[in-house]
């Protein structure tokens, strides 16, 4: 492979589209390009978000191979297109296989595929898990801030599940100016809820300016939610588990990341927006359910897009839940801002004659 400044994209100046190079980008450099850049990721996504209100992007149904051997893992296809000055196309094929964590392998692994807007030819396979990370934690950062806004700003922040995407819902908060009181925990495994707590020591918990919060470790689903005023659900659950209506009479912000834990009833007597609402009204999510228990669409009180710009104002006095399917698009957004910064800064591993037949009658 040969490092090079950036690989050749789009249309010649003769005419002609050239054939781009084609670079690899590992984990490391992913992560490099990406760490400490919190409020540009966020406002990265947000941007994306917009072009997505404004029908400037493509985002098909995303595809799920299931496996009748192995039906708690799923490989899931998420094509998508980004216009506007982002201006690539693209997919992420991102697996999700539970037992891993019991042999010490993280649940989620996956590739993303950047496609030349121009010529449609594959100009850059990333390690995407990260990716796949960082944006649904920028989309969870982003939703808290704009769905706050109406109210107190959330001082007890809890986590219920704490693997990879609540660590980096937590730094994106973190990173984002958000500062809490306390924080607290709960998991099914005692093992993730001590390694998430490690974590929070590690990163000061509290806030930027590293104040410590105190970090509680709840022994109930109940204890947590009801000592949170923004409740972040990321949970590998593929049917509803909290089902109590009552846990969320204090009216709290709910990230509902993980989008199949909570009774469809509990959403009927709340405020909800989603990301994209027909991608969320589908394979059994909370919201799936919900339309199907009512026949209808009018708990949804509107989309993310509509918060950002001012169509829909959330309420102060119910409780608010946010849905996020995720959306190809955002991947693509911040999978294009990698490879743009890596190029630019002369690392780019280009596979030397990728494409090899180039010319149609040989």
């Amino acid at each position: 492979m040969t490092p090079v400044t950036s690989p050749a994209t789009g249309p010649t100046a003769s005419g002609p589209s050239a054939v781009p190079a084609f670079a690899v980008i590992s984990g490391a450099q992913v992560r490099q390009a990406l760490h400490g850049r919190e409020k540009e990721i966020v406002e990265l996504v947000e941007a994306a978000y917009r072009l997505h209100g404004e029908g400037r992007t493509v985002n098909p149904p995303s595809y799920f191979l299931r496996f009748p051997d192995r039906p708690t893992s799923r490989i899931i296809a998420l094509p998508a297109s980004v216009g506007g000055e982002v201006g690539v196309d693209g997919i992420k094929w991102i697996s999700s296989f539970p037992d891993n964590v019991a042999s010490g392998l993280p649940r989620a692994s996956a590739v993303l595929i950047l496609n030349d807007h121009a010529t449609g030819y594959p100009f850059a396979c990333l390690e995407s898990s990260i990716i796949s990370a960082t944006r649904t934690a920028a989309s969870a950062a982003l939703a808290a801030d704009r769905l706050t806004r109406t109210r107190e700003r959330p001082r007890r922040v809890g986590f219920f599940g704490t693997g990879l995407i609540a660590r980096y819902i937590h730094t994106f908060l973190a990173g984002t100016g958000w500062s809490f009181d306390s924080v607290g925990v709960y998991d099914v495994s005692a093992d993730s809820a001590a390694g998430f707590c490690g974590y929070l020591r590690q990163a000061g918990a509290g806030s930027p300016g590293g104040t410590a919060a105190e970090v509680t470790v709840h022994d109930s689903p109940e204890d947590l939610i009801r000592s949170s005023d923004l409740v972040v659900f990321a949970t590998i659950a593929g049917t509803p588990h909290v089902t109590e209506t009552s846990w969320f009479d204090h009216r709290p912000v709910v990230l509902h990341v993980s989008l199949r834990d909570l009774d469809p009833r509990i959403l009927l007597e709340s405020a909800n927006f989603v990301d994209d609402v027909e991608h969320c009204l589908k394979a059994d999510t909370s919201p799936h359910l919900a339309e199907q228990l009512t026949g209808g669409r009018d708990f949804l009180d509107g989309t993310l897009d509509d918060v950002l710009t001012g169509r829909v104002r959330p309420p102060a006095d119910r409780t608010v839940i946010f849905s996020p399917f995720g959306l190809g698009v955002l991947d693509l957004a911040v999978g294009k801002y990698v490879h743009d910064e890596i190029a630019r800064a002369g690392e780019l591993h280009v596979i030397d004659d990728f494409f090899h037949e180039l010319r149609r009658y040989g």
